[in-house]
């Protein structure tokens, strides 16, 4: 049986040892993930995965990456970042230090208006922008409203914000009215956070209700775009631009369709200003690569063109729903790239893996504490540039097992 949530993190019994009492602690620790079928062991890849990884002597189809265009592996973006590395060395300081360069400001340029938000800052990764902007901008004294499912950066935030933290249940709006209601005018002020596309469930926030409830609260709104910029709306511009939505903070990944590393947040002028002073992320970390920061605004070029790719990966997203029984929104425009097919126990996740890698097919299982205990899955992810062919193999393999579970 699945450890239930409560036994999350790891409550082991240990053997006092006089001569390394550390050493057992950490190996009871270790011993607790091997029992309940959640110890992870990475893939070591042998070359740039992109619709196929190599894993020692082996190819697979490679179906559980964020790198939903394409663009990891694309061989014009390579070339461009080593011409900026070729001009640019690494950022040396933190960017209130000496490590702000030209390229950081006109990567925030680019992405701010492809977003359509006033401004941004760059982040060295996801985690630390969304980790950062929350606790920056709330504290003690104030409330954070977050969706149940939302991301662990996302949750992180919120607890190290040192705001008082309310869990609305998953996309429930009307929960979400009465607990504003209720703890909103007793505190300084309120934010509401929410992913836009919730990563391991695949599916969308109501973003114009939480919009319309913030503005009815005087709350403010954090929307994380890491799983939609790229792929949603006619441009990749985001589920927030697509409905006319202005959040008051948007996070963004550059790590999934932007096929490159890092992150960022945009907010009004005034907003990104108290980000670039008290985010202890970006206040007290180097600056990201300048290298990579040179060619974000060909990235975003590159998204906003990616018209093709983008129909591409809609027709390989309903396939594989198709072949998994996955429902799908009817306007292609909302489709998210991610199909999550649940198995419910570690070992049978892991197993059903096995199975389809058996069969030169690569998805990895995820299991707790990512997602909820009996509730272990596979995370499945079509590439744009993926075949058809490779979609309608994997579809095939993904029905057989579907059928069977």
């Amino acid at each position: 049986m699945t450890a239930p949530r409560a036994q999350l993190p790891l409550d082991a019994p240990e053997t006092p040892s006089a001569s390394n009492a550390f050493e057992n602690h950490v190996s009871a620790r270790l011993s607790v993930l091997i029992e309940h079928g959640l110890l992870r062991d990475p893939a070591i890849t042998e070359r740039p995965a992109g619709t196929h990884i190599v894993i020692g002597d082996a190819s697979l189809l490679h179906l559980c990456s964020n790198n939903y265009l394409g663009l990891a592996d694309d061989d014009a973006i390579r070339a461009q970042l080593a011409n900026a590395a070729s001009i640019w060395g690494g950022a040396g300081a933190s960017r209130l230090v000496s490590g702000s360069t030209r390229p950081h400001r006109d990567a925030e340029a680019a992405l701010a208006a492809y977003v359509q938000l006033p401004d941004t800052r760059v982040f060295s990764s996801g985690y630390a922008a969304n980790v950062g902007a929350i606790s920056a901008l709330v504290g003690p004294g104030d409330v954070v409203f977050s969706d149940a499912l939302n991301h662990a950066s996302l949750i992180d935030g919120c607890r190290l914000s040192r705001a008082q933290v309310v869990i609305y249940p998953h996309g429930d709006m009307a929960t979400l009215g009465r607990l504003l209601a209720q703890h909103r005018p007793s505190v300084r002020a309120a934010l509401i956070v929410s992913d836009a596309i919730f990563s391991m469930d695949g599916d969308a926030a109501p973003i114009r209700e939480l919009r319309a409830l913030a503005d009815r609260h005087g709350a403010g709104l954090l929307i994380d775009e890491a799983h939609t910029l790229g792929v949603i709306g006619n441009d990749g511009s985001g589920l927030c631009a697509m409905l006319g939505v202005r959040p008051d903070v948007l996070t963004g990944m550059l790590g999934k369709s932007f096929g490159s590393a890092g992150a960022f947040v945009a907010s009004s002028v005034d907003g990104c200003r108290l980000l670039e002073s008290t985010a202890r992320s970006y206040v007290f970390s180097t600056a990201m690569h300048p290298a990579i920061a040179a060619i974000i605004p060909y990235l975003v070029e590159r998204l906003r063109g990616a018209h093709q790719a983008r129909a591409q990966l809609r027709q390989h997203i309903r396939t594989l729903a198709q072949a998994i029984a996955h429902p799908l929104p009817d306007n292609d425009l909302f489709l998210s790239p991610i199909l999550p097919l649940i198995i419910g126990e570690n070992a049978a996740a892991l197993a059903v893996a096995q199975n389809l890698r058996d069969q030169g097919i690569f998805i990895r299982a995820i299991r707790p504490p990512t997602v909820p205990v009996n509730t272990a899955r596979l995370r499945i992810v079509p590439i744009a540039t993926h075949t058809p062919q490779d979609i309608a193999r994997a579809a095939l393999a993904l029905a057989q097992q579907a059928h069977h579970d």
